[in-house]
């Protein structure tokens, strides 16, 4: 009979490894579930910093784009300024001259 007796104990200590078992893994289940939640946050980040990155290089561009721009109405403006300097010099001649002759 202790062999009879030793089967229920046998049995209840398999089905205690079992469930000890079970509970392990279930854990792991649970680390796995929480590091791929984890990862899958991580790419959302990831993708929403390189959507990011797209905006800042398109306002970049358009800065650039912008700055050259400027750049070409500012020496525009430098041969205006030129001219107008030329011309005022040309009417002050121009203003001596009548000076003198109305002299």
């Amino acid at each position: 009979m202790a062999s009879v007796e030793s089967q229920p104990r046998f049995g209840q200590s398999v089905k205690g490894l079992l469930s000890d078992k079970v509970g392990s893994c279930s854990g792991d289940v649970i680390a796995l579930t929480r590091q791929v939640l984890k990862g899958s946050r991580s790419q959302e980040l990831l993708g929403q910093a390189a959507r990011n990155m797209v905006i800042q290089e398109d306002a970049i561009l358009h800065s650039e784009d912008s700055l050259r721009k400027m750049s070409i109405i500012t020496t525009h403006l430098q041969y205006q300024q030129e001219a107008i300097q030329k011309n005022v010099e040309h009417s002050k001649n121009l203003q001596d001259q009548l000076r003198h002759l109305l002299k």
